[in-house]
């Protein structure tokens, strides 16, 4: 980075500079000097002129008197007043530092004796201010380039970060204000370091949420061989208990791999036009008939038909887990209600139940794998279904939202686009 700085640097200094000797070369041809020296040059030919005057019209003793009282000015100029002969000698001599005047029938010289500046002292005002340009020129070319390319060193330092599974790392805060594209810049990337760190927590509690739900069967299974190596005659019970346990497995793997699939947006889905109305009364007629065992109603406020191109299966085990999940988190004797709105071409299913609802702090917590309620330690499931409803409604463009129900239960809303439907489940 230091390289492309000096780069920047250099390159921005050189064009200042040319800019720079170029005017110089255009003030040198075109004999423009410094106002200090031209105002000395007129001070010296304003006193040449007096001193002439003087002696022509007043005589040589006003002259003299008029070079003393410029000697003693805090503009320093010397005269030298001298007779050179008779008025015939007088040559018509008038520059800038010498007259020749005839006075009285006698020839008198008035000379500027003010030293002439030598070469150094001459060049140096003409420089000044062009070296005073460079230096103005390096100083603005080095806080430009520092300026311009200090974002890019902190965001080659994110990057680097991000190579070695630093997630964690910043830069926004780094950027001392500005507010700019690169600041822009630096916010799209603190957002990507924390997606990514989002997802590498995700992962790591995926994992661990894994290797539990997959020890305790295998642990059960353990006993389950060690109950038979200590007492065959068990062996019809036993068998029983290990093939719960590795249906238990099997469903849990099964329910892992849909989840990883719909996650991961791969595998080819089999894209069908349904009637999703007909498929929520399909389920809702399975799940009215399985709750009166328990005494729980479920009604349906169903809307108008919504024909669209969705992968059923997927569609299905959405509604399905949430329909599920109401019945299974309901107590006994309660309601479970289900409403579907077709709302600007979105169809809009709201599911609530009785039960004990979840905390406001934990209704977006709920569609995370393995996540499941205070309560559901005693019942059966793993915490994917929810998961997996969110997956499967937005990958056809949807979105699943949780809420409070009014009479303390959970009420979960799944919407589905009939525009994008087809477009969002034929791409994954």
């Amino acid at each position: 980075m230091r390289g492309l700085f000096w780069k920047f640097f250099t390159i921005t200094w050189l064009m200042m500079a040319a800019s720079i000797a170029g005017l110089f070369a255009i003030s040198a041809l075109l004999d423009v000097g410094p106002l200090s020296q031209d105002i000395a040059r007129q001070q010296r030919v304003f006193a040449l002129d007096v001193a002439e005057r003087l002696l022509a019209q007043e005589g040589e003793e006003d002259a003299k008197s008029f070079a003393r009282a410029a000697r003693a000015a805090p503009q320093l100029v010397e005269l030298s007043i001298s007779e050179i002969g008779p008025a015939s000698v007088c040559g018509d001599i008038d520059t800038e530092t010498m007259r020749d005047v005839v006075a009285d029938g006698r020839c008198i010289r008035v000379t500027s004796t003010t030293p002439e500046p030598g070469i150094v002292a001459g060049t140096w005002p003409k420089l000044v201010p062009w070296l005073s340009a460079l230096i103005a020129s390096a100083v603005s070319a080095f806080w430009l380039a520092r300026y311009l390319i200090r974002p890019v060193a902190y965001l080659r330092h994110g990057l680097s970060a991000l190579a070695h599974g630093r997630f964690d790392v910043r830069i926004g805060d780094k950027m001392d204000g500005r507010k700019d594209e690169v600041m822009a810049l630096a916010h799209d990337f603190d957002a990507s370091a924390a997606r990514l760190q989002e997802l590498q927590e995700v992962q790591q509690r995926l994992f661990h949420d894994v290797s539990h739900e997959l020890r305790s069967p295998l642990s059960r299974l353990q006993a389950a061989t060690g109950v038979l190596r200590q007492n065959p005659s068990k062996l019809e019970a036993m068998m029983d208990r290990m093939d719960r346990e590795i249906e238990r497995i099997d469903g849990l793997v099964g329910e892992i791999l849909t989840l990883a699939r719909l996650t991961a947006g791969s595998g080819d889905r089999a894209v069908q036009t349904l009637d999703l109305m007909d498929l929520l009364n399909e389920i809702v007629e399975d799940a009215t008939f399985e709750a009166q065992a328990r005494g729980i109603a479920v009604s349906h406020d169903r809307a108008a038909a919504f024909v669209a191109e969705v992968d059923g299966e997927l569609i299905y085990r959405a509604f399905e887990n949430v329909i599920r999940n109401a019945l299974k988190y309901s107590p006994d004797n309660s309601r479970v209600s289900i409403c579907s709105q077709i709302v600007d071409g979105t169809l809009r299913v709201t599911v609530t139940d009785e039960g004990p609802g979840v905390p406001v702090s934990e209704l977006k917590r709920i569609f995370q794998p393995f996540s499941r309620g205070t309560d559901a330690a005693a019942l059966n499931g793993f915490g994917l279904g929810l998961a997996i409803t969110r997956q499967a409604i937005e990958q056809h463009g949807g979105r699943v939202t949780a809420s409070t129900a009014a009479r303390g239960g959970l009420a979960v809303t799944l919407e589905i686009p009939q525009a994008t439907a087809h477009k969002r489940g034929g791409a994954t």
